[in-house]
């Protein structure tokens, strides 16, 4: 997924982040607004786990929910 998709479908894609990390508040992800690193900070804050948790969590999830491994492309 390219930047310019993730941003399109940043609503959407919004709403399955609220399902696996329902922790995360409407606030937390008008600031993340599509950018990985910041969502995957947010992960670590509140769960309270490691960076490389979050970090496989959120590898996990984007290829259950983007189809495939989209890391790079996750901005």
């Amino acid at each position: 997924m390219n930047s310019d998709r993730l941003a399109g479908n940043w609503k959407q894609l919004r709403g399955k982040i609220k399902e696996q990390w329902g922790k995360l508040t409407d606030d937390e992800l008008d600031v993340i607004d599509g950018k990985r690193e910041q969502l995957s900070g947010k992960i670590q804050e509140a769960y309270g786990i490691t960076k490389d948790e979050a970090e496989r969590q959120l590898d996990e999830w984007e290829r259950r929910s983007l189809g495939g491994s989209q890391r790079d492309d996750f901005v």
